[in-house]
């Protein structure tokens, strides 16, 4: 082995020095030789570490199971935004093609004639009597639709206001409606013990001699909707009715009528 040689300017030796410094000797004439004062430093391999240190291992084994988890964590989300944006879009293009096959349209609804009994509205009794009316309301039900069957089922409603106070109440009958029919139908409508005030009994009396006498129909029906062997949930059609009738007795005539339709889906 090559004696150890110092630079020209340290002043010590030691031969305790736990490196190795010395400088490379030029046995092959294709090394460059360093110059004077350059050291080469020799370590030890087994100090040398491509792996973390041990006490830094379970910092490092920490971080890195930390990143599966995030990675984990982000492709749930966007299969689940994926998953999401397919099923929107596949109802879409479903709507879609519903409505060019069926093209559904709403069902048309009108009062075409009524009928009174039990208003006795001559007399200036004071305070006035109650009054226990019946009404026969017919109404027509027009389905426009080719390729849509109504079910028109139990639990419907109708009732009669005047001036925001209900005179009398009923239902409908429970039917079935095909494509391209139109249906009138019948309800009995009746009140007992209704009080009016003498206010709205002069109304009446006064609105009868003018041949006006202003009413509103208020009908809620639940329906199912029938498109070939497919019966959909059931939804409630509502209608609000206007009506303006000349007198309150069982020849009435309606004088104007405004029917709003309205369909409550849930």
């Amino acid at each position: 082995m090559a004696d150890r040689v110092h630079p020209r300017d340290s002043p010590f030796h030691t031969e305790t020095t736990p490196l190795s410094l010395s400088r490379p000797s030029p046995p092959d004439s294709e090394k460059p030789v360093p110059p004077p004062g350059t050291y080469v430093i020799q370590i030890p391999k087994d100090q040398v570490y491509r792996v973390p240190p041990p006490e830094n291992a379970s910092r490092y084994q920490s971080y890195t199971r930390r990143k599966p988890r995030r990675s984990s964590c982000h492709c749930c989300c966007c299969w689940f935004l994926g998953l999401l944006a397919a099923i929107v879009f596949l109802s879409a293009v479903a709507a879609g093609v519903f409505y060019l096959v069926v093209r559904p349209e709403s069902p048309n609804y009108s009062v075409e004639s009524i009928a009174f009994k039990g208003f006795n509205l001559t007399t200036t009794s004071s305070p006035p009597s109650a009054i226990s009316p019946e009404i026969h309301v017919t109404v027509r039900a027009q389905n426009p639709n080719k390729k849509i069957g109504i079910y028109y089922e139990r639990e419907s409603s109708v009732k009669l206001f005047y001036s925001d106070i209900k005179l009398c109440d009923g239902v409908l009958p429970a039917f079935y409606q095909p494509s391209k029919n139109v249906t009138e139908f019948q309800t009995a409508l009746t009140g007992s013990g209704i009080k009016l005030t003498s206010a709205v009994q002069k109304g009446l009396v006064d609105a009868q001699k003018q041949g006006k006498v202003p009413l509103e129909l208020d009908l809620r029906a639940p329906v199912r909707i029938k498109v070939g062997p497919i019966k959909t949930w059931t939804i409630t059609v509502k209608v609000a009715c206007q009506l303006t009738v000349d007198k309150l007795t069982a020849d009435a005539n309606i004088v104007s009528r405004d029917c709003d339709y309205g369909v409550d889906p849930w």
